[in-house]
């Protein structure tokens, strides 16, 4: 009964926005090498004689970045949790996340693993959240300590450092300050890292170490995690979103079809009259008709965030502004959303035949990276000297130009829709952005806004963006892709040598 670590990525839905939420509308999502962490051990290592009687059992969840600790019971008849500690510290996404774990271990084992789970569970459940520095903004902390915004000031930040509020938000110290974040995903990779750990600990699914999506042996274990963490994250949410950010939390870098809303009927798993365990053997034997394909970006291509510094906007708030405008004008928005859906697709078909261009004709596409990665993209078809290498400029052209399209839809259904989905100094810095040497893309990622700006990158092209990037106040992050979803950690990341390769890690 040792602990348990796992860890589960943050995302970039680089294509799909507001597509995404209904079916059969496909997103891009990647993956990131930000990470969520959860250590799930015992409190108690000894189980008095008589507390087979007792009917609850402890759990404590400790957020050291945020110095918080919430404290709850879990009622193991009816698996309801209640509060114990002060409840400004309450985290429903870890609450939701504990009571269908535990659900799903009932729901699933015999009469003998029952008991033996019983018996695991009054030891009680220590949870412990860490989530890497990415997911949150330390641009006010790099100001105040006068370093110029560069990748360079942000790793010497130390690993799992504190997290600061918006306090500039709290007018008059009336509202909560705000957590600032960067827009990968917090709370899906939290939910979705919390959900594995437990499932693992409570022996329902067996997690593979294996940072290689490849070797992965663990599929239907996986799709275990994901129902769990889908669920759980929906019900805290208070809606049943799209889903693209906890599938990609368990399965990394993906092509995204979301599944059916009817899968997590909310009065399936909310109804009081209906055990939480029945509601749970439901929601694991439903009709999961989500498609998720592998895809990653094509070889030499980098990942590259920025953050803008101009505040976080509310993607719920976006989302409502723009189904309002669907319902107001079904003829206009549906013929913006079929062209916004055209262009994303070639951007999808380009890359796949840049991925397969790659793998046949890997000399005459190393060599037009290398070239491109340094010259302005007006200047990129001069290169294509010869029949091998013209295929791979007309496939960088044509995602270049897909790129384009895709960001005119979306400020055009931005502007009928009254929010701005790629405000006007985001437009501005985009446009900058795609024309600097070997850039292929730039765009707001998910649903748009002030939140994050994202561009890919040819080769060693990358660390040029950073610094125009920092010119133009905007902070690159430290965030690349990284194709790996949820897995198991071998130990606390705190201490074994994780966080000092992320904080010494490598910056072009």
């Amino acid at each position: 009964m040792g602990e348990v670590v796992s860890s589960a990525p943050g995302k970039v839905l680089m294509t799909g926005g507001y597509l995404i939420l209904e079916r059969p509308n496909a997103g891009l999502v990647l993956s990131t090498n930000a990470r969520f962490y959860a250590i799930v051990k015992p409190i108690h290592h000894e189980i008095k004689p008589d507390s087979w009687a007792w009917a609850w059992t402890d759990v404590r969840l400790t957020s050291p970045q945020l110095s918080r600790e919430a404290l709850y019971k879990l009622a193991l008849k009816n698996l309801t949790i209640q509060t114990v500690s002060p409840s400004d510290t309450r985290n429903p996404f870890v609450e939701y996340a504990v009571q269908y774990s535990v659900a799903a271990a009932y729901a699933t084992f015999d009469h003998n693993k029952k008991e033996l789970l019983h018996k695991l569970l009054l030891h009680g459940l220590d949870i412990t959240i860490l989530g890497g520095n990415d997911f949150y903004s330390y641009r006010n902390e790099i100001e105040r300590r006068g370093l110029p915004l560069t990748p360079e000031s942000l790793a010497t930040l130390p690993p799992f450092s504190s997290i600061t509020f918006n306090t500039d938000d709290a007018d008059g110290g009336n509202c909560k300050p705000e957590v600032a974040k960067t827009g990968l995903g917090s709370s899906a990779a939290m939910t979705t890292a919390v959900v594995a750990a437990l499932l693992h600990y409570l022996d329902v699914v067996k997690l593979s170490s294996s940072k290689d999506h490849r070797e992965r042996k663990d599929v239907a274990d996986l799709d275990m995690v994901h129902k769990i963490a889908q669920t759980a994250h929906c019900i805290a949410q208070g809606k049943v979103g799209s889903g693209f950010d906890v599938s990609s939390a368990v399965y990394g870098s993906q092509r995204y079809v979301r599944f059916s809303p009817e899968v997590i009927s909310s009065t399936k798993v909310a109804d009081i009259a209906v055990p939480l365990s029945d509601g749970i053997t439901e929601i694991i034997k439903g009709n999961w008709d989500h498609d998720t394909t592998e895809f990653s970006l094509p070889p030499l291509m980098s990942l590259l965030l920025g953050e803008p510094g101009t505040g976080g906007s509310s993607t719920p708030s976006m989302v409502g502004a723009v189904k309002k405008w669907q319902k107001s004008d079904p003829q206009k928005s549906l013929d913006t959303w079929t062209r916004l859906s055209e262009a994303n697709s070639a951007l999808e078909m380009q890359l796949n035949l840049l991925s397969k261009l790659a793998k046949e004709q890997w000399n005459a596409y190393k060599s037009v990276i290398d070239s491109c990665s340094m010259l302005r993209p007006d200047k990129w078809i001069e290169q294509a000297s010869e029949p091998n290498k013209e295929a791979v400029i007309k496939a960088l052209l044509g995602a270049k130009e897909a790129m384009l399209g895709i960001r005119y839809h979306m400020r055009l259904m931005g502007e009928a829709a009254g929010v701005p989905i790629e405000p006007e100094p985001q437009t501005q810095l985009l446009d900058a952005t795609m024309n600097l040497e070997g850039v292929l893309l730039a765009g707001v990622p998910g649903a748009g806004g002030f939140d994050a700006v994202f561009a890919v990158t040819l080769g060693d092209s990358s660390s040029n963006v950073t610094k125009v990037w920092s010119s133009l106040n905007v902070l690159a992050l430290l965030v690349k892709e990284d194709p790996c979803g949820v897995c198991l950690e071998k130990a606390d990341p705190r201490t074994n040598g994780i966080t000092s390769a992320v904080s010494s890690i490598h910056i072009e």
